[in-house]
């Protein structure tokens, strides 16, 4: 009954006063204004979940008073500045077209004469149009306000009552609450979906489906392809003495890693391969380039307090600091021997040495793949204490040289990966370059006839090769993170962010998408690939080792790590790592699972790509392969909408008369579902994908 009662009153005063922003006056209720399923309170006696106090020049006080409207507390408000605000901010935006008013009881205290003018905060933080608020003394007034009056914002993250006149006489506040909207529509009509099953296209290499440190039994039940040993923390790993050092992530700190046996046959990168070779997964393993390695076992640091004074940030014990002194500036001229010792190429080739007498060269199944180190264009920053200089285009196509030489000596059948750079403008400028800042003429660019860095580094290690008949690169690997903000590497944000996060996926392969970052262009980052090792040094693999769209721990990450995984295959991405590991019962892991093994049994993905399209790619993507080992088609179908959309899926070639049916989706985040059978008709078939799903279909061999 209470229901009801609120749903009679939210429609005799919409239809009262929605022209002004309708008000209606009343004491206190005898029945409460209560809130419906799909309402979103913000204060009820009490602050709500989520919500935060961001005010500014008044003070609220929450507590149990006299002037209340409903239940025990309300919000009173004393205004300190003129031109004050009471500002509630939820911790993530939402979606506007949920709901559909503002309703909240507002009272102006013993002597009313208050003037505040009413915003909505929108997703990106800017205040949308007011409406003026005029609090009456000892009177609760009620107001419900039509979203609409504010304006056609997509987001809501907050509301702000601004001080706009009158006097500074304390008010109150109480019931606020936005109105869900009960009509919306949960179902659309979804875009055509083709599928031509009669022309193989192309094969999908296995390695991308890989994994920087992945959990070992993670590994295990998908079937890890392939593993990467990675990351700022190894670029200057001592093989000898098992020790890294974790660079600008922590301190410049080395640390000795916990040793069961014998170094260095027992050390943690032996380990990693034996791991590997048990899990039936190649590895890549980063071999350094820098020139320099942890001299010792002991927990040496870049900076200590001891020796270069306090500094901005500090470790747990308050014994090395960041480099940066208190007034903010980097410390300069000091000792790169405080943690670490030369080293040169014949180091690695010791190291690769080693592993060959432990595990065998690459052709009898050792370590494959060698990364040339780890995003060079950012030691003078991640690894400053011993790198301060900023790499230049010669140095490092000296160094790779160099060092890839010893690899190809130590094990000839084993293969590199190069330049290993940490992203966009690392991929057309050097180090000294974006150190300059100067974007008119950036020095080591114009130096170099303005050619990009990786389209010179491919030429000058094709250059090699024709004069000397040995092909020193062989897979030419970038990272890639999204650079919007709060994707990649983040959790899953609100709702302004979760649709970034998924239309972001296309800076992979649309040159039609301008990137919703300080990038501000297409990226288009496989295809440019392409183009790069096709005009430069043909016949060279493409990989990305390192990329995150974040979110892995909600339905949205899982949605664009299934879009990446899909995008990589069809278009023909060799080799791909993702960073960070997923927890097992993540929503990510399942963006795994749905390729690699979506019945528990060790089902997969195909390998044979065929042409897929979607009218509507930001709606339905779709992704499609054929099974060498059965003949089975495979097909992957995200919806990226919070919609269930209806499509038509049309077969050209022999589908069959029904598929079998897997789905992921917020109705189970920790299982893939096996559902009844699709049926086929005439080669068509419409269906219904639920809002935030992963379908995976298979079609019996024809």
């Amino acid at each position: 009954m209470m229901q009801s009662n609120a749903v009679a009153r939210r429609i005799a005063l919409f239809f009262c006063l929605w022209l002004a922003g309708c008000s209606v006056t009343e004491a206190r209720p005898i029945i409460p204004l209560d809130f419906a399923p799909n309402d979103l309170p913000i204060f009820d006696d009490k602050i709500a979940t989520a919500w935060n106090d961001w005010s500014f020049g008044m003070q609220l006080e929450s507590g149990e008073q006299q002037i209340v409207h409903t239940g025990k507390r309300s919000l009173a408000v004393s205004i300190d500045d003129r031109n004050g605000g009471l500002q509630l901010v939820h911790s993530a935006d939402f979606y506007r077209e949920d709901y559909t008013m503002l309703r909240f009881a507002i009272h102006g205290g013993a002597r009313g004469g208050q003037s505040l003018d009413l915003a909505l905060i929108d997703g990106d933080g800017a205040w949308t149009d007011a409406i003026h608020i005029k609090p009456v003394a000892r009177k609760w007034t009620v107001y419900e306000i039509p979203l609409g009056k504010f304006g056609e914002q997509a987001y809501i993250k907050g509301i702000v009552f601004q001080v706009a006149g009158g006097n500074k006489a304390d008010f109150y506040l109480d019931s606020v609450v936005l109105i869900g909207n009960d009509n919306i529509v949960r179902t659309k009509a979804g875009p055509a979906l083709n599928i031509d099953l009669r022309t193989r296209q192309h094969l999908i290499s296995a390695d991308i489906y890989g994994i920087s440190f992945a959990d070992a039994d993670f590994a295990a039940e998908i079937g890890l392809p392939i593993n990467r040993w990675g990351g700022n923390a190894v670029t200057r790993y001592n093989w000898q003495l098992d020790v890294t050092n974790r660079a600008a992530d922590w301190f410049f700190l080395n640390v000795p890693n916990e040793v069961a046996g014998r170094l260095p046959n027992d050390s943690a990168a032996n380990q990693f391969v034996e791991l590997n070779q048990a899990l039936g997964a190649e590895t890549v393993l980063t071999v350094p380039l820098i020139g320099w390695t942890p001299k010792s076992r002991g927990n040496d640091c870049g900076f200590t307090v001891a020796e270069y004074g306090k500094q901005q940030q500090l470790d747990y014990e308050e014994r090395c600091g960041n480099g940066v002194d208190e007034d903010g500036e980097p410390i300069e001229g000091n000792d790169p021997t405080d943690t670490s010792k030369r080293i040169d190429e014949q180091y690695v080739s010791d190291w690769i040495t080693h592993l060959v007498a432990q595990h065998g060269t690459a052709a009898n199944g050792g370590v494959r793949y060698y990364a040339l180190d780890n995003e060079p264009m950012l030691w003078h920053v991640t690894h400053r204490d011993v790198f301060p200089e900023p790499l230049t285009y010669d140095d490092l196509i000296e160094r790779s040289i160099r060092y890839a030489t010893a690899v190809k000596s130590a094990d000839p059948t084993a293969q590199t990966l190069g330049p290993v750079l940490w992203g966009w403008t690392a991929y057309f400028y050097s180090a000294l370059d974006n150190a300059t800042g100067n974007w008119t003429a950036p020095p080591d660019y114009s130096a170099h006839d303005n050619t990009p860095l990786v389209e010179y580094y491919l030429q000058q290690m094709a250059d090699y090769q024709a004069k000397t008949g040995q092909r020193l690169l062989d897979v030419f690997d970038l990272h890639y993170y999204p650079q919007g903000s709060n994707i990649a590497l983040a959790t899953a944000g609100g709702a302004s962010v979760q649709e970034r996060r998924l239309r972001s996926t296309r800076s992979l392969w649309d040159w039609d998408y301008t990137d919703e970052s300080w990038i501000d262009e297409p990226v288009a980052l496989i295809p440019r690939m392409h183009a790069w090792v096709g005009n430069n040094y043909p016949g060279t693999k493409i990989a990305i080792t390192e990329y995150n769209w974040g979110g892995l721990e909600h339905l949205n990450g899982a949605l664009a790590q299934a879009d990446v995984l899909g995008i990589f295959g069809r278009e023909r991405l060799d080799m791909a790592m993702l960073w960070e590991s997923p927890e097992s019962a993540d929503p990510g892991a399942f963006a795994f699972r749905i390729y690699r093994n979506y019945d528990g049994e060790g089902g997969r993905f195909g390998e044979l790509s065929l042409s897929a399209e979607s009218a509507d790619q930001d709606q339905l993507s779709i992704y499609a392969a054929e099974r060498q080992a059965d003949g089975a088609r495979t097909l992957v179908v995200i919806n990226k909408t919070r919609y269930a959309l209806e499509s038509t899926l049309a077969f050209q070639g022999n589908a069959g008369d029904s598929m079998e049916t897997y789905r992921y989706s917020g109705a189970s985040l920790r299982s893939i579902i096996q559902e009844d059978h699709t049926p086929i008709s005439d080669g068509q078939v419409t269906t219904l994908f639920p809002a935030q799903s992963i379908t995976l279909f298979v079609l019996a061999a024809p």
